[in-house]
Protein backbone atom coordinates (compact mmCIF):
# COMPACT_ATOMS: atom_id res chain seq x y z
CA UNK A 1 0.00 0.00 0.00
CA UNK A 2 1.35 3.39 -0.89
CA UNK A 3 1.08 6.62 1.13
CA UNK A 4 -1.28 9.49 0.30
CA UNK A 5 -0.67 11.14 -3.03
CA UNK A 6 -0.09 14.86 -3.39
CA UNK A 7 -3.70 15.62 -4.37
CA UNK A 8 -5.14 13.88 -1.28
CA UNK A 9 -2.62 15.63 0.96
CA UNK A 10 -3.46 19.10 -0.41
CA UNK A 11 -7.22 18.46 -0.23
CA UNK A 12 -6.95 17.38 3.40
CA UNK A 13 -4.81 20.39 4.28
CA UNK A 14 -7.28 22.76 2.61
CA UNK A 15 -10.13 21.18 4.58
CA UNK A 16 -8.29 21.65 7.87
CA UNK A 17 -7.50 25.26 6.98
CA UNK A 18 -11.15 25.95 6.19
CA UNK A 19 -12.24 24.49 9.54
CA UNK A 20 -9.62 26.56 11.38
CA UNK A 21 -10.64 29.82 9.69
CA UNK A 22 -14.40 29.48 10.09
CA UNK A 23 -15.46 30.01 13.69
CA UNK A 24 -18.97 30.19 15.03
CA UNK A 25 -20.04 33.65 16.29
CA UNK A 26 -20.24 32.48 19.89
CA UNK A 27 -16.53 31.56 19.83
CA UNK A 28 -15.58 35.21 19.22
CA UNK A 29 -17.26 36.69 22.29
CA UNK A 30 -15.77 39.91 23.57
CA UNK A 31 -15.83 40.90 27.21
CA UNK A 32 -18.51 43.48 28.04
CA UNK A 33 -17.46 47.13 27.86
CA UNK A 34 -16.76 48.75 31.21
CA UNK A 35 -19.13 51.70 31.77
CA UNK A 36 -17.47 55.11 31.56
CA UNK A 37 -18.61 56.05 35.06
CA UNK A 38 -16.95 52.90 36.47
CA UNK A 39 -13.67 53.75 34.70
CA UNK A 40 -13.82 57.30 36.08
CA UNK A 41 -14.44 55.96 39.60
CA UNK A 42 -11.49 53.59 39.20
CA UNK A 43 -9.36 56.68 38.42
CA UNK A 44 -10.74 59.08 41.07
CA UNK A 45 -12.07 56.70 43.71
CA UNK A 46 -14.85 58.21 45.81
CA UNK A 47 -13.44 61.76 45.62
CA UNK A 48 -15.76 64.45 44.27
CA UNK A 49 -14.96 65.68 40.76
CA UNK A 50 -15.41 69.42 40.30
CA UNK A 51 -16.01 71.16 36.97
CA UNK A 52 -13.39 73.77 36.08
CA UNK A 53 -9.61 74.32 35.96
CA UNK A 54 -9.43 71.89 33.02
CA UNK A 55 -9.76 72.94 29.37
CA UNK A 56 -10.49 70.24 26.79
CA UNK A 57 -9.95 71.26 23.18
CA UNK A 58 -11.64 68.81 20.81
CA UNK A 59 -13.15 69.64 17.40
CA UNK A 60 -16.96 69.66 17.60
CA UNK A 61 -17.28 68.13 14.12
CA UNK A 62 -14.88 65.33 13.16
CA UNK A 63 -14.79 64.06 9.59
CA UNK A 64 -12.61 61.01 10.33
CA UNK A 65 -12.63 59.36 13.77
CA UNK A 66 -9.27 57.64 13.18
CA UNK A 67 -7.15 60.67 14.16
CA UNK A 68 -8.95 63.27 16.26
CA UNK A 69 -6.74 66.04 17.70
CA UNK A 70 -7.13 66.52 21.44
CA UNK A 71 -5.50 69.01 23.81
CA UNK A 72 -5.98 69.13 27.58
CA UNK A 73 -4.65 72.03 29.66
CA UNK A 74 -5.02 72.50 33.41
CA UNK A 75 -4.77 75.76 35.35
CA UNK A 76 -1.89 75.09 37.72
CA UNK A 77 1.33 76.89 38.73
CA UNK A 78 3.10 73.50 38.51
CA UNK A 79 5.10 74.22 41.66
CA UNK A 80 6.18 71.66 44.24
CA UNK A 81 3.25 72.69 46.46
CA UNK A 82 0.58 72.90 43.73
CA UNK A 83 0.84 70.76 40.61
CA UNK A 84 -1.04 68.28 38.47
CA UNK A 85 -0.32 64.62 39.28
CA UNK A 86 -2.35 62.92 36.55
CA UNK A 87 -4.58 63.72 33.62
CA UNK A 88 -6.97 61.07 32.28
CA UNK A 89 -9.26 61.14 29.25
CA UNK A 90 -12.43 59.04 29.02
CA UNK A 91 -15.05 58.49 26.31
CA UNK A 92 -18.60 57.15 26.15
CA UNK A 93 -18.67 54.85 23.11
CA UNK A 94 -15.24 53.43 22.27
CA UNK A 95 -14.56 49.74 23.07
CA UNK A 96 -12.46 50.89 26.07
CA UNK A 97 -13.61 53.91 28.09
CA UNK A 98 -10.14 54.98 29.30
CA UNK A 99 -8.41 56.68 26.36
CA UNK A 100 -5.23 57.70 28.16
CA UNK A 101 -3.67 58.53 31.51
CA UNK A 102 -0.65 60.84 31.77
CA UNK A 103 1.44 61.28 34.94
CA UNK A 104 2.95 64.73 35.51
CA UNK A 105 4.97 66.46 38.22
CA UNK A 106 6.10 69.96 39.13
CA UNK A 107 9.10 69.75 36.80
CA UNK A 108 6.78 69.38 33.77
CA UNK A 109 6.57 73.19 33.65
CA UNK A 110 3.07 73.23 32.08
CA UNK A 111 0.06 71.05 32.68
CA UNK A 112 -0.79 70.47 29.02
CA UNK A 113 -0.95 67.45 26.74
CA UNK A 114 -1.72 67.16 23.04
CA UNK A 115 -2.33 63.96 21.10
CA UNK A 116 -4.61 62.33 18.56
CA UNK A 117 -7.21 59.76 19.57
CA UNK A 118 -9.65 57.43 17.82
CA UNK A 119 -13.38 57.91 18.26
CA UNK A 120 -15.80 55.11 17.45
CA UNK A 121 -18.84 57.36 17.06
CA UNK A 122 -20.28 60.73 18.01
CA UNK A 123 -19.82 60.98 21.76
CA UNK A 124 -18.81 62.92 24.85
CA UNK A 125 -15.15 63.00 25.88
CA UNK A 126 -14.20 63.80 29.49
CA UNK A 127 -10.82 64.96 30.81
CA UNK A 128 -10.10 64.72 34.55
CA UNK A 129 -7.06 66.14 36.35
CA UNK A 130 -5.83 64.98 39.75
CA UNK A 131 -4.09 67.77 41.64
CA UNK A 132 -1.33 67.41 44.24
CA UNK A 133 -3.79 68.33 47.02
CA UNK A 134 -5.99 65.33 46.09
CA UNK A 135 -8.76 67.29 44.37
CA UNK A 136 -10.15 66.33 40.97
CA UNK A 137 -11.23 68.76 38.25
CA UNK A 138 -12.89 68.03 34.92
CA UNK A 139 -14.09 69.26 31.55
CA UNK A 140 -16.18 67.62 28.85
CA UNK A 141 -16.55 68.13 25.11
CA UNK A 142 -18.93 66.66 22.56
CA UNK A 143 -17.74 65.50 19.15
CA UNK A 144 -19.86 64.57 16.16
CA UNK A 145 -18.03 61.94 14.09
CA UNK A 146 -19.06 61.44 10.47
CA UNK A 147 -16.70 58.50 9.69
CA UNK A 148 -16.30 56.28 12.76
CA UNK A 149 -13.12 54.53 13.90
CA UNK A 150 -12.74 51.51 16.23
CA UNK A 151 -15.35 49.58 14.26
CA UNK A 152 -15.10 45.84 14.84
CA UNK A 153 -16.98 43.12 13.02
Amino acid sequence: MTGPDRRSFLAGGAGLLAVALVRPAEAVERPPREPTEAAIRRFAGDAPIHPGRVALDLPPLVENGNAVPLTVTVESPMSAADHVRRIAVFNDKNPQPNVLTVHLGPRAGRAAISTRIRLADSQTVTAIAEMSDGTYWSATADAIVTLAACVEG
